[in-house]
């Protein structure tokens, strides 16, 4: 269990800019005309000023910022805008022809820039751009900005899992596998420059490899202990009470620890103080764990290797017990039929360590992702199992599922209880329909085949194939609702976009599918009939079927024999769907059936 000790020199150049697309709009319309501006606020580093910056390029604005050196000299952070010895009043008459002020890191501002922008603010004649971070003291006379009104206030969030990794695509012009994206955006904890100070770091010391049969590459074994990345951490590293760090190091090797009065193991004193400093947490149950996940491989490596033999309860092969546990809660939940996000860090710290996994394991964890939505993470689970026991049966269905799902189709022979899911990603419908039911009876739901499923489902599972068996709308939707509070994403993007042709009310109809697009949207690229159906939906079922073949690079003679036709026959139904859908050839089809996520802006 070690750490990489290194000091690398940082490009300077700028990450793409991407996501964001919503809080970016508000932005610009915050500084349209007849708007007074915005304030911008959110942790450090969460992307505040790349995000207003990206806002207002190419407009005429005029920029200030405090400084940590200058909190002191009054006008500081606008010297560059005003005339020495200048008064208040003064200053507001002089900036008031500006149209619009970028203000950054307005917590850092000197008392008489803070009154400045407040002048500003009350007078309107300036629109306003004003970045702060949360947890940091900020000027009354900036606070006031938003506790009195004058200006509406965009509180950022950290960078969602799903951004950030269209964020890290962009950034290294390659795709991250789910469990390191995962990792990364755990580490990263929405601080962005902390999230490109640790790629950079794995990038430079050849740590991201090939994913075999992917395009995929990942990340395992240690975190880069980079210079910034120790300094991020100085505020733990820098204790001097041997007792609090003794208790944050015990941490560091075998969190989480169970609270306890026995003063063998946590003293409750000493985790109050560090509790009260924001160092640890404890939870429901009474579990204790560092505050950040940085933290733990920062102490690891400071602890020396004579310390850390004295310290590592947590070992990959002592690990069974713990793994065990988070095995039986998921197995647990999945039998409840509630698949919300549950932690499980032991199972994720073996991941990242590089550690081997059980089978048992692993091809649960996958069903518990698949069952979530997240395709691309069961997959990635599964082939987890599959590295060192390579013929698992249980971790090869999971990943012939989770790959048919995303449309990926399936590589060699699909395993038995993936058929149906491999003949729907090659485009046999009828296949698929045939087969459906056979190993998952809720699989015919999905393909819309209620009748097959008949008195063999419980729970909301039965109320989606009696509604669908009823064409009931509004039932669909109700069970849509259901399926999303229990976690089931794609299941509830399913049952939406299944309501959509069955809503007698148009309104109703735009709605499911406006609902359907969004839950798709969170499910990493699943692609199966229900949701193709969300842009295919004027085609016939015939036309829906040769489209998506068509899409996939077949040929007309070739869908023909796929299905028992006249290859004038299937140029006719191609002729149909292109007038239908508006595309001029079948060079648009590929576009047209992916999700809504996938098309071009």
């Amino acid at each position: 269990m070690t750490t990489s000790l290194r000091d690398a020199t940082r490009p300077a150049t700028p990450w793409p800019f991407t996501g964001r697309a919503d809080e970016l709009e508000l932005v610009r319309r915050s500084v349209a005309a007849g708007r007074g501006g915005l304030v911008v606020t959110g942790p450090a580093g969460a992307g505040k000023t790349r995000l207003v910056t990206e806002a207002v390029r190419g407009t005429d604005r005029v920029r200030a910022a405090g400084t940590p050196e200058t909190r002191d000299i009054p006008f500081a952070a606008f010297a560059h805008l005003l005339p020495e010895g200048v008064t208040l009043h003064r200053a507001v008459q002089h900036l008031s022809g500006v149209r619009l002020l970028l203000v950054d890191d307005a917590h850092l501002l000197d008392g008489a820039s803070a009154a400045l922008v407040h002048q500003l603010a009350v007078h309107g004649r300036t629109r306003l751009l004003v970045v702060a971070t949360d947890g940091a003291p900020v000027p009354d006379a900036v606070s006031r900005l938003w506790s009195g009104e004058l200006l509406p206030r965009l509180a950022l969030e950290p960078l969602p899992r799903e951004e950030t990794a269209e964020l890290l695509a962009a950034a290294t012009g390659t795709v991250l596998e789910p469990l390191t994206v995962d990792r990364l955006h755990r580490l990263g904890r929405g601080d962005l420059r902390l999230l490109r100070e640790l790629l950079t770091a794995v990038r430079e010391d050849g740590r991201l490899v090939p994913v075999p049969d992917t395009d995929q590459r990942a990340w395992r074994g240690p975190v880069p202990i980079t210079q910034p990345v120790r300094e991020r951490a100085a505020h733990v590293l820098d204790r001097t009470g041997a007792e609090e760090r003794e208790t944050l190091e015990r941490l560091a090797f075998a969190e989480p620890l169970p609270l306890s009065l026995d003063p063998d193991h946590l003293d409750v004193g000493i985790l109050e103080n560090l509790e009260a400093e924001g160092l640890v947490t404890v939870d429901d149950h009474g579990a204790v764990r560092l505050a950040h996940p940085l933290h733990g491989p920062v102490l690891r490596a400071a602890a020396g290797r004579l310390r850390a033999r004295r310290l590592a309860a947590r070992t990959p092969d002592r690990t069974g017990p713990a793994l065990e546990a988070e095995r039986a809660a998921l197995a647990r939940r999945i039998e409840q039929a509630d698949v919300r996000a549950l932690e499980a860090p032991v199972g994720e710290w073996l991941v990242a360590e590089g550690a081997s996994l059980p089978t048992s394991y692993a091809a649960l964890r996958a069903r518990f992702a698949r069952l979530r939505g997240r395709l691309r993470e069961a997959a990635a689970w599964a082939r987890e199992g599959l590295r060192t026991h390579h013929d698992d049966p249980d971790c090869r269905t999971e990943l012939a599922l989770a790959t048919a799902q995303s449309g990926d189709g399936v590589r060699g022979g699909a395993e038995s209880a993936a058929v149906t899911w491999a003949a729907a990603a090659r485009g046999d419908l009828d296949e698929a329909v045939r087969t459906a039911g056979r190993c998952d009876p809720y699989d015919a739901v999905r393909l819309g085949a209620p009748e097959r499923a008949a008195g063999r489902l419980t729970g909301v599972f039965a109320a989606h194939a009696d509604a669908l068996a009823r064409e009931d709308g509004p039932a669909l939707d109700r069970v849509a609702e259901e399926l999303e509070r229990r976690g089931f994403l794609l299941f509830a993007a399913e049952a939406s976009a299944q309501a959509v042709p069955v809503h007698r009310d148009p309104l109703a109809a735009r709605t499911a599918r406006t609902r359907a697009a969004a839950l798709a949207r969170r499910c990493q690229g699943a692609r199966t009939p229900a949701l193709s159906g969300l842009v295919l939906g004027e085609l016939t079922a015939r036309q829906r079927q040769i489209v998506t073949l068509a899409a996939a690079g077949l040929s007309n003679r070739q869908i023909a024999e796929r299905l028992t036709l006249s290859v004038r026959t299937v140029g006719n139904h191609l002729y149909g769907a292109y007038t239908r859908l508006g595309a001029g050839d079948r060079g648009a089809l590929p576009w047209l059936v992916e999700l809504p996520e996938r098309q071009p802006a």
